[in-house]
């Protein structure tokens, strides 16, 4: 047999007047009438079917059955209070974003400033990490990862932005070998072993010998601004470099079938902190994009 819940306004009206033992008393502290509280507690009581209160002499005396609803009701707003707590925490907390270290250093810090000015309200918390996702162990919200990896199935995933893949050097350097870009030697991530295999794969060119290996792909675009040889970039690792003349860009970018994906431990729809950070993130890989 299912019951009607009543409605909250009432069992906060009865839930006071119980406590206080006085409606006038339940009034003072909701802000209401003594008569807006009479008439909750007699819809309750006509809701229920049931008497609440004895009214003796102009004071109010639960019933047995008053008591036991006044227990039931006391339960209830206090678990009620302690998930309005709970969710407004949740809704204060700083979000605790992953990213690969080469995306957090060439291109997501310089771009936070804009992400704080856009959303003041929403507290990024960064942490450089690769590789698999435990949002659990690693105690994070999202992670910004390559899609070259598997997900698991629980995990909620949204793509930001395909990858373009292109080779990059210093502009003196470029100049040094006639503008000839394949006459430069190669710089190697080995966190990205094959990424100049695959690209040079795809464009049916061949280049010059090896320059130099690197741990971590940021190293090898630094070697390349450094002017020791051509780095294979990622366009938006490389775009504030080219932007400032840093880097250069001799054949272009193209895609490579690969992206970039935000993971979240929860779903995007219903959040709105993580939803504003993927459509964010979304509109600034965009902005690197080449016009026309």
């Amino acid at each position: 047999m299912s019951y009607r819940i009543p409605a909250l306004t009432a069992v906060r009206a009865f839930e006071a007047a119980a406590r206080h033992g006085s409606f006038v008393k339940a009034a003072a502290e909701l802000c209401v009438t003594h008569g807006a509280v009479s008439r909750q507690v007699k819809q309750l009581e006509e809701g229920l079917g049931v008497a609440l209160f004895e009214r003796r002499n102009r004071a109010v005396f639960l019933t047995a059955a008053g008591e036991s609803f006044r227990q039931s009701c006391a339960e209830a707003l206090r678990v009620l209070e302690q998930g309005a707590a709970r969710a407004q925490r949740q809704a204060d907390a700083p979000l605790r974003l992953s990213c690969e270290p080469t995306i957090a250093m060439r291109w997501l810090i310089p771009r936070l400033p804009a992400f704080q000015a856009e959303h003041p309200d929403i507290e990024l918390l960064l942490s450089a990490a690769g590789g698999k996702v435990d949002f659990s162990s690693q105690r994070i919200d999202l992670a910004l990862r390559r899609d070259d990896s598997g997900w698991g199935l629980g995990d909620h995933v949204a793509e930001v932005a395909r990858e373009r893949m292109g080779p990059v050097c210093a502009p003196a350097r470029l100049l040094v070998a006639g503008g000839d870009w394949r006459a430069l030697p190669l710089l190697h991530a080995d966190s990205r072993p094959a990424a100049w295999s695959r690209w040079l794969a795809a464009q049916g060119v061949e280049a010059a010998g090896e320059a130099g290996r690197f741990e971590h792909f940021y190293l090898s675009l630094q070697a390349a601004e450094a002017g020791m040889g051509l780095a294979i970039a990622s366009l938006y690792m490389a775009a504030d470099a080219l932007r400032l003349g840093q880097l250069t860009a001799p054949a272009g970018f193209c895609e490579d079938g690969s992206g970039y994906v935000l993971l979240s431990s929860r779903p995007f729809d219903g959040d709105a902190r993580r939803r504003a950070v993927l459509e964010w993130l979304r509109r600034q890989m965009a902005l690197d994009l080449p016009r026309g």
